[in-house]
């Protein structure tokens, strides 16, 4: 899909929310947002990590906090985070490392923090069934199972997802392993290996988060018309000449987002979800829904010190912002060309699989499935809302399963979605019976589906039992019951 096409297709599924009603700050009238643009340097969020001693057995603290930030020179937000005002420390292990953690819930609600894309433990997991209530601290304890990966944490509380994470809860959650460390890669983090966690908000005039849930919210998401990169307006950042690697979020409640430099440079697309691809993908632009990562090489060897150049995000609603300013140092980078092999992937067969499962996201009115426009359009799985006390699906332990997953779009209402397993990550089998874009042939544990999209999964499930969730992963659309249960038994 082309960018043009990306902001047609857009337009027309949306109808373009009005951002102006409800006391919106709109970013013409923000004359604060707009005083300095690229003034403030890029926030680099802290490692929490173990101390590099053998003996360390002390457990890593979060503490989900309120707080305020300064979006706009003028006025402050109430927001939240983990250890400080608003998003969290990047946490960052090992395979075969065993975590210990300590998450004090210090705000007013209950929350939940979900290892989103870790293969862990149902009681360790954080969806919805591991409730920490206000004032009680949760002590997950186990053993990372998996191959180097960018992943990330966020809330995942029944119904209060999307509004904890628009007031600011998520961060990164980085594994490294013995594939990685022999990788010429950039490593030195924070300098040439950058986290960037892009998320769009929309403010109130008196700079409160407008987090308003009408039936136009739920049914397109909370959608902003202010671009974030880690929390933060326009921010700019120096690079040294030469390699430079991004670890992606789309961080944001709904927006699909599509990323490209100014100028159309090129970049190469080294690893999805769920880790490295077996070689880099050289891209010019890049599509990820709510939820998504990838991790970016960006070459700046032929550029000049001095010289500068902007990371450009269009949004699913239509708009295009200039999400931040690079700026290339005197310095030269530690890496200077292009790794060639990234790791070995060992896909899925399909004939491997044990059986196949249907699944169908749909929008259905009150009364059953079906478009419903004026009789209050809900969302759903196979014709059902989430329920906590029904187990949707449920397969034997060291089972493999093909999940065929359908969006369909009501004529009236073209709607994208995604689907989301927790604790396992999967392989793409097919798009509408095409072999998957070089970019999702990796591992992945998120997946778009634009209107009337099939496509076909395989994941294995392995090592633990439990409950664990699948659902849409526009958190408005999660929230409003897309979402089921699989349980995993031994």
């Amino acid at each position: 899909m082309h960018r043009r096409d990306f902001i047609a297709r857009s337009a027309v599924a949306l109808g373009m929310a009005a951002f102006g009603k409800y006391g919106f700050i709109s970013p013409r009238t923000a004359a604060a947002a707009q005083e300095n643009p690229f003034s403030n340097q890029l926030y680099i969020p802290p490692l929490l990590e173990k101390s590099g001693v053998s003996t360390d057995i002390s457990p890593l603290s979060l503490v989900v906090q309120k707080g305020q930030h300064e979006f706009f020179s003028n006025g402050l937000t109430d927001t939240l985070g983990y250890n400080g005002s608003i998003l969290g420390p990047t946490i960052r292990v090992r395979n075969k490392e065993n975590v210990r953690l300590q998450v004090q819930n210090s705000i007013d609600q209950i929350t939940t923090v979900h290892w989103h894309g870790l293969h862990v433990p149902a009681q360790w997991d954080g969806g919805p069934h591991q409730v920490i209530e206000p004032g009680e601290v949760w002590k997950p304890d186990f053993t990372i199972n998996q191959q180097a990966a960018t992943l990330w944490y966020h809330p995942h509380a029944m119904g209060l997802t999307g509004e904890h994470v628009y007031r600011g809860l998520a961060g990164l959650f980085i594994i490294e392993d013995e594939i990685s460390d022999t990788l010429a890669l950039p490593r030195n983090y924070g300098v040439d290996d950058i986290p960037l966690i892009i998320q769009d908000r929309r403010f109130f005039e008196d700079r409160s988060f407008a987090y308003v849930r009408s039936m136009h919210d739920i049914m397109h998401g909370v959608l902003g018309n202010f671009l974030l990169v880690n929390g933060g307006l326009k921010p700019y950042a120096e690079l040294p000449r030469g390699i430079a690697r991004f670890r992606l979020l789309n961080g944001s409640n709904s927006s699909i987002y599509r990323f490209y430099f100014s100028d159309d440079q090129p970049f190469h697309v080294i690893a999805s979800d769920g880790g490295f691809l077996s070689t880099p993908v050289g891209v010019q632009e890049l599509i990820l829904s709510a939820g998504e990562r990838a991790e970016i090489l960006f070459d700046s060897g032929a550029l000049s010190p001095g010289d500068r150049l902007r990371l450009l995000v269009d949004q699913y609603s239509g708009n295009t912002y200039e999400a931040m300013e690079l700026r290339i140092s005197d310095k030269r980078a530690e890496q200077q060309e292009v790794v060639s092999r990234l790791r070995e992937q060992s896909r899925l067969d399909e004939s491997s699989a044990d059986r196949t499962r249907n699944f169908a996201m749909e929008t259905m009115s009150p009364g059953g499935r079906g478009m419903g426009m004026m009789g209050g359009n809900r969302l759903a799985i196979n014709g059902k809302k989430m329920d906590m006390t029904r187990i949707d699906v449920t397969m034997p332990l060291g089972s493999t399963e093909i999940w065929e997953v359908e969006n369909r779009s009501a004529t009236m209402m073209q709607l994208p979605h995604s689907m989301h397993l927790h604790d396992v990550q999967f392989n793409i089998l097919d798009r509408n019976g095409q072999f998957p874009d070089p970019i999702e042939a990796g591992r992945k544990d998120t997946v778009l589906l634009w209107p009337n999209d099939k496509v076909r999964l395989i994941a294995q499930f392995l090592d633990y039992t439990g409950i664990y969730m699948f659902h849409c992963h526009m958190l408005e659309h999660e929230d409003d019951g897309m979402m089921g249960q699989f349980e995993v038994v031994g």
